[in-house]
C-alpha cells in the first residue's frame, strides 16, 4: 500500500490544470504586448548553450524541448547565433561573467537574479527518485537514515523542500555531485546513490534505463518552479532582456510554445506545463 509521498513511475502525478478562462485572458494580453514589441539588436552574434537533461536537451540526437524552443526564439529574432552544449555549472559560471548571452530551461533563486534575467516558459514540479530497497517512503525518513546518499549535478537548484533537503545532507557530507544527469541514472541503478531529483522530462530516461522496477517517486509538497530562457545581465542590458522576454511571450501566447510541449507530452501535460 503506497503512502501519499509516494507514486508510481508508470502513473506518475500530473501538474493541476489551471482554469482555461484564465489563461485565455492571459494569453491575450501577452498577445497584445507581443504585437507591439521591439525586436532585439542584432548587430552582433551571440551565444547560447544547452545542457543535457532528458526531454529538454540530448546532446546525442541535438534534440529536445529546449532545442525546439531556442530556434523558434532564433527564428523570430533574425539574429545570428552561436550555438553549443556543456555542463550546467559552467553555464551559470558564463552567463554570470557575460562569457555567455543565453541559455535555456533556467530557474531563478536569489542568487542568480543578481546576474540572469529570465523568460519564463516551462512550470514543472521536482520529485525526489529513491531506490526501493533504500526502504524510505518520504523525504523524512530518507533523511533519518545516515546510510543513504543523493546524487546531484553540479550547480543544480530544485524547489524549497528539496533544496533544505539537499544541503542539510550536504552538511553531513551525503551529497554526491557529477557533471550531467546521465551519470546520476548509472549511479543509481549501480547503488552507487540511493536517490536522485528528476523532473517530467527524466521519466523516460528512467524507463529506458529499466529504472522503473528498481525505484519510486517521492513527492517533495513542493509547488512548481517556472523554468525559463536564461540571459546574463553582464551582456544584455535589461532594454534588450525585455525584447527577447517578449519574443518568448509571444511564443507562449500564439500556442507555439504548447505546440512544442505537445510533441513530447499528452495534451493535458502540455496545458499543464505551459499554464502560469
Amino acid at each position: 500500500m503506497k503512502t501519499s509521498a509516494e507514486t508510481n513511475m508508470t502513473a506518475h502525478p500530473k501538474p493541476a490544470l489551471r482554469c482555461w478562462t484564465a489563461g485565455l485572458l492571459a494569453g491575450m494580453s501577452l498577445l497584445a504586448s507581443a504585437a507591439g514589441a521591439e525586436m532585439p539588436d542584432c548587430s552582433r552574434r551571440f551565444t547560447l548553450a544547452f545542457h543535457d537533461h532528458g526531454l529538454l536537451f540530448s546532446k546525442l540526437s541535438q534534440t529536445g524541448i529546449d532545442k525546439d524552443v531556442a530556434d523558434e526564439l532564433i527564428r523570430r529574432s533574425g539574429c545570428a547565433f552561436n550555438v553549443s552544449d556543456m555542463p550546467r555549472a559552467r553555464i551559470w559560471r558564463w552567463i554570470e561573467s557575460g562569457e555567455l548571452d543565453f541559455s535555456m530551461s533556467g530557474i531563478s533563486n536569489e542568487a542568480r537574479e543578481k546576474y540572469a534575467g529570465f523568460a519564463w516558459y516551462l512550470y514543472n514540479k521536482y520529485y525526489f527518485l529513491v531506490r526501493k530497497d533504500a526502504q524510505a517512503s518520504s523525504l523524512v525518513e530518507f533523511e533519518r537514515n545516515p546510510a543513504l546518499k543523493v546524487g546531484s549535478v553540479r550547480s543544480f537548484r530544485y524547489s524549497r523542500n528539496i533544496n533544505l533537503l539537499i544541503d542539510r545532507l550536504t552538511s553531513q557530507g551525503r551529497i554526491t555531485e557529477v557533471a550531467d544527469h546521465e551519470q546520476l541514472l548509472v549511479m543509481l541503478k549501480l547503488n552507487r546513490i540511493q536517490a536522485m531529483v528528476i523532473e517530467p522530462f527524466n521519466y523516460s530516461q528512467v524507463e529506458n534505463r529499466a529504472l522503473g522496477e528498481l525505484t519510486r517517486l517521492l513527492e517533495s509538497g513542493d509547488a512548481p518552479v517556472l523554468h525559463g530562457l536564461i540571459m546574463s545581465k553582464k551582456s544584455l542590458p535589461e532594454s534588450e532582456q525585455r525584447k527577447w522576454r517578449a519574443i518568448i511571450d509571444g511564443m507562449r501566447a500564439d500556442g507555439t510554445l504548447l505546440a512544442i510541449m505537445r510533441k513530447y507530452f499528452t495534451e493535458e501535460e502540455a496545458r499543464a506545463f505551459t499554464s502560469f
